[in-house]
């Protein structure tokens, strides 16, 4: 049951990273007329920066220092936005609206992410 509360926070917490990330593909896409995947990607890297900070602090209460937890974040925040790329990429190509391809996007990576969170980015040092 805990580990359902925690993904439940860490998706409510990603919604900050998520509407960030959102706002910038639209704006790309839509304002600057940009390719689908390259918006996908730096809205990704935008709000992947809100996670990171959030979720060590507010759900998993790390103390596993920066110089630990950081790099691993990034390794799968930048394995997630690459995936995040090809999903919307591949699947804008098939024919899909570009932003049911985000959301489509967006499910699996919350979960790849929680679980990676929490059993190998934020997990204390002692535990």
């Amino acid at each position: 049951m805990r580990d359902l509360f925690q993904f439940v926070r860490f998706a409510l917490l990603g919604a900050l990273g998520t509407a960030v990330h959102y706002l910038l593909l639209i704006a790309l896409v839509t304002g600057l007329k940009q390719p689908e995947a390259l918006g996908a990607m730096v809205g990704a890297c935008a709000g992947a920066f809100c996670n990171y900070y959030l979720n060590r602090r507010y759900n998993f209460r790390s103390t596993r220092r920066h110089r630990e937890a950081l790099p691993r974040f990034l390794a799968v925040a930048g394995l997630g936005i690459v995936l995040n790329g090809v999903i919307v990429g591949f699947l804008s190509q098939a024919g899909w609206h570009y932003l049911l391809a985000q959301a489509a996007a967006t499910i699996l990576i919350l979960v790849i992410n929680f679980f990676a969170s929490k059993t190998w980015i934020f997990v204390n040092p002692n535990n």
